[in-house]
C-alpha cells in the first residue's frame, strides 16, 4: 500500500485530463454565446471572444495559485477552486458586454425605399 500522496495520483491525473476536455467544450459554447451577444450589441465578436478566453484562463490561474496557497500540496482542491474562478472571469466579461447599449440601426429611414 502506497503513501497518501501516491494513492490519489491516478485520480488527480484523470480529473485533470477530464476537466481540461470539459473546459474546452464549455469554453467553446461560452465564446459562441459571447460572440452572439457582441453582434447584437453591434460590436466585433472576435475581440469579445478573445476577452472571454483571456478572462477564463486568467481567473483559472488566479484561482489555482490561491488554491495552492490555501491547500498546500492538494492539487485536486486547487483545481476545484480554479474552475469557479474561471467562471467568475467569464461572468465579468459577460456583465461588461451586457451593460453596453444595443445596436440601433437606421432601418426606420429605409422603410419604403424599395417601393419607389
Amino acid at each position: 500500500m502506497g503513501s497518501a500522496n501516491t494513492r490519489w495520483l491516478p485520480l488527480n491525473h484523470f480529473f485533470n485530463y477530464f476537466s481540461r476536455m470539459l473546459e474546452i467544450i464549455i469554453l467553446f459554447f461560452l465564446t459562441k454565446k459571447i460572440g452572439a451577444t457582441a453582434i447584437r450589441k453591434g460590436l466585433k465578436p472576435g475581440i469579445w471572444k478573445l476577452y472571454t478566453v483571456l478572462a477564463w484562463f486568467g481567473g483559472e490561474i488566479i484561482g489555482f495559485v490561491v488554491g495552492l496557497n490555501l491547500f498546500k500540496d492538494n492539487l485536486l482542491m486547487s483545481v476545484l477552486l480554479a474552475i469557479p474562478c474561471a467562471v467568475g472571469g467569464y461572468h465579468i466579461i459577460k456583465n461588461t458586454l451586457e451593460k453596453k447599449p444595443d445596436y440601433i440601426s437606421d432601418d426606420i429611414h429605409q422603410i419604403g425605399d424599395d417601393l419607389v
